[in-house]
């Protein structure tokens, strides 16, 4: 398949596309057997929850990047969750 675009666009550069310009040459059409077995699952939701940690441990994983660092928390604590679930 041919290279349409140089380098990867932007958010902003895909948004400021007519829908004529996009390439979507390569997504399949969806037919009716897709449909059939299609399923509607609602979005899983995380309870929100509130804790006091120590102002160095916050800092750490703000560190890297201010804006993902509760998920960064979030994925360690599930490693460790999981490293204790097979312990057992």
């Amino acid at each position: 398949m041919k290279k349409k675009y140089e380098k990867p666009l932007t958010t902003e550069e895909i948004a400021a596309l007519p829908d004529s310009e996009i390439d979507t040459s390569d997504i399949p059409e969806l037919d009716d057997n897709f449909w059939k077995n299609a399923k509607i699952s609602p979005p899983r939701t995380k309870p929100n929850v509130s804790l006091r940690l120590p102002e160095d441990v916050v800092n750490f994983f703000k560190k890297e990047n201010p804006k993902g660092y509760t998920s960064r928390m979030a994925a360690v604590l599930s490693a460790y969750v999981q490293a204790h679930q097979t312990k057992s």
